[in-house]
């Protein structure tokens, strides 16, 4: 008898242990390019609200910052995912055969911005050519700049150098400058009391993907359902952050960084809505992270026109469509 009732125990033991083995969360690591913002929101909502445990997933967000480099901690194999800016960075990857992709993007529109100031003549695209000076970061001079110098006229030789301060901008009407749109139109409402004319270069040409997913080949290769689960959770979280209750998501952001306002938090998500930074374009149909060949070979051409990548550079390895494109998420976002 008390074998039979021995082998009966650890009978029942093993059952009870199966479903709980089956519940283990995989731990997932996911490095930002900044410090935590509305603009990350998806992913804390997805943590926030269980949907990454939902699929079997423990993320931990690792933060970016003005003096951190996180894209390296994705190709040293420290973290998992990262969070790509542009698809620049990824075409530069292939260039110097840094084995990383993009596999889903986030954001259809990238929030790069020019801005000038209203009722001075500048209050066209076209017109911008005609500013006494831009102020524009050294990243955005290499990149963005070039695209608008071949494809507006702006004048490189009036660039000043952009030290995130608007001050400058705000002392010279004629003068345009740089930003996000979530961001810098914020700060000029606050500190120069007026609405400055945006322009989202993504509406005027300018359509490369933006808060990208990027990992690396070999987890891809490895690990493809763990992948697809971390591309699928991040999709629901920014459907849930832009169009349900995001305030646990919120209270995560402003843990990671106290300086964040709740009003530069209700600005950002404002913009993102207003301007289908998230969710327009492809991602009405094949869901938010919705990329398409056509789109990165039109961004690739217009970069290399524009001389700010070479026409050697096989775009094709720099992102994958294997997950997206599946509606995941789209019966979230509300009925008109």
């Amino acid at each position: 008898m008390k074998l039979k009732s021995f082998v009966a125990a650890l009978a029942a033991f093993v059952a009870l242990a199966a479903p709980r083995a089956a519940l283990a969360l995989d731990k997932v690591s996911f490095a930002t390019n900044w410090l935590a913002e509305a603009e990350h929101g998806g992913f804390y909502q997805a943590v926030a609200d269980g949907t990454y445990a939902k699929y079997g997933l423990e993320v931990k967000i690792v933060p970016g910052g003005p003096q951190a480099n996180n894209r390296l901690l994705l190709v040293s194999g420290k973290v998992d995912f990262f969070m790509g800016a542009n698809m620049i960075q990824a075409l530069d990857a292939v260039k110097e055969g840094v084995p990383t992709l993009a596999v889903a993007s986030m954001f259809q529109k990238d929030p790069i911005i020019y801005m000038s100031h209203p009722g001075v003549g500048l209050d066209k695209i076209d017109d911008l050519k005609k500013a006494s000076a831009y102020f524009v970061g050294k990243d955005n001079l290499v990149t963005v700049f070039q695209w608008a110098k071949q494809t507006y006229g702006f004048k490189e030789e009036k660039v000043k150098p952009y030290s995130f301060n608007p001050a400058p901008f705000l002392a010279d009407k004629m003068s345009v400058q740089q930003g996000y749109l979530t961001s810098e139109p914020y700060e000029v409402e606050k500190q120069g009391g007026f609405k400055p004319n945006v322009f989202l270069v993504a509406d005027f040409g300018y359509d490369s993907y933006s808060t990208t997913i990027e990992t690396r080949a070999d987890t891809i290769a490895k690990k493809p359902d763990l992948v697809q689960r971390f591309v699928d959770a991040s999709a629901i979280g920014w459907y849930n952050y832009l169009y349900g209750d995001n305030k646990a998501a919120n209270a995560l952001i402003k843990k990671d960084n106290p300086e964040i306002s709740d009003g530069q938090i209700a600005f950002s998500i404002a913009k993102m809505k207003e301007y289908g930074i998230v969710d327009s374009g492809d991602s009405l149909k094949a869901g938010i992270g919705a990329m398409t060949d056509a789109r990165m070979k039109s961004f690739f051409d217009k970069m290399v026109k524009a001389g700010v990548v070479d026409a050697k550079v096989d775009y094709k390895k720099s992102y994958t469509l294997q997950f997206v494109n599946k509606g995941v998420g789209v019966d979230l976002r509300p009925k008109p």
